[in-house]
């Protein structure tokens, strides 16, 4: 046997002249608990953090935005006008606010772009592209975004 391979040999099993005989000594290993009730990266979450990850897992995201956007018509637009003027309905990402007078609906139509980006700003997830005012009574035969060209039912009343 060459001397170097029993030096190494030496190295890494030990010198055997200086071996003590006896009882040998095991180490002793901390038992792993896979799941553990209160370890290491399971403390407990508050309701806030599980009700956000449950929206965004389920997709309510943009349903819940929309809703908080119409309750917070009166942050948005403003006290005054809030008094003047409600949310009615989002569709096809167009905000639908009821005026009370047609003077109303001119001056919304001219603070469009604060009301648009105070909407951008507070709620991004609502997805409002534009904002459409309405003064009161006018009869509207177009339903939705969408409507084809002509009188409507009105070309049948003779």
């Amino acid at each position: 046997m060459s001397s170097s391979v029993y030096l190494r040999f030496k190295e890494v099993f030990g010198d055997a002249t200086s071996r003590r005989y006896g009882p040998r000594k095991r180490r002793t290993r901390e038992p792993v608990v896979e799941s553990e009730a209160y370890g290491r990266g399971r403390d407990p979450k508050g309701i806030a953090d599980v009700m956000t990850a449950m929206t965004s897992e389920l997709g309510w995201s943009t349903p819940l935005a929309k809703s908080d956007l119409l309750l917070a018509w009166k942050e948005i637009a403003g006290a005054d006008t809030a008094e003047h003027s409600f949310p009615v309905d989002v569709t096809d990402s167009v905000l639908t606010v009821q005026c009370d007078s047609t003077a109303w609906a001119t001056q919304l139509r001219h603070m469009r772009t604060m009301i648009m980006t105070r909407i951008a700003q507070s709620y991004p997830d609502a997805g409002i592209e534009t904002v459409r005012f309405q003064a009161p009574h006018a009869p509207s035969w177009k339903k939705g975004s969408r409507s084809i060209p002509g009188r409507g039912p009105r070309d049948t009343y003779g």
